[in-house]
């Protein structure tokens, strides 16, 4: 059988979405909620709540501020996988 052009267009839009991509996503997240995390009105605001779909700001901040080398290291090897392998 010959496949129909929409299947072609629907089953290719799947492959947007990568693993990396959503590494490096996850990585920004984290470094971000921990930078935000150091300036005082934005923490107050921003990192306030613990809990719900707020408190996900909040727990990224904490990763961030703990894990900081884990998360710096991580940061770097994503740099050279996307920069020189990828």
């Amino acid at each position: 059988t010959i496949p129909s052009p929409t299947c072609n267009r629907v089953c290719s839009s799947f492959t947007v979405y990568s693993f990396d991509g959503i590494l490096v996503f996850g990585l920004l997240f984290i470094c971000t909620c921990a930078y935000l995390k150091k300036v005082p009105r934005l923490n107050s605001w921003l990192l306030s709540e613990k809990k719900g779909v707020w408190g996900v700001f909040y727990k990224a901040a904490v990763i961030g501020t703990r894990l900081h080398i884990a998360v710096g290291a991580s940061c770097m090897c994503m740099a050279f996988y996307l920069i020189f392998l990828k």
